[in-house]
């Protein structure tokens, strides 16, 4: 999980209080141009593949969430 949060704070400046942070999209953390980047990112880090279909508020409003997809893409 420490590998994802890096990512996040790389890409989204607003997330430096990522860990305390509950909902990324709902509390506009992550933005439509961040979620292009923040994919890409977390294709390449974890050697997943992330489907149109999987690019939805549920799957990236927080950081456990994200980590619940890339589990079951892995």
């Amino acid at each position: 999980m420490d590998k994802l949060i890096e990512i996040i704070k790389e890409i989204c400046p607003a997330a430096e209080d990522i860990e305390n942070c509950k909902t990324l999209i709902d509390d506009e953390i992550i933005d439509s141009f961040d979620m292009v980047a923040l994919v890409s990112e977390i294709m390449d880090a974890f050697d997943v593949e992330i489907s149109v279909d999987d690019i939805i508020p549920e799957n990236f409003n927080s950081v456990e969430a994200i980590m619940d997809l890339i589990e079951r893409l892995k």
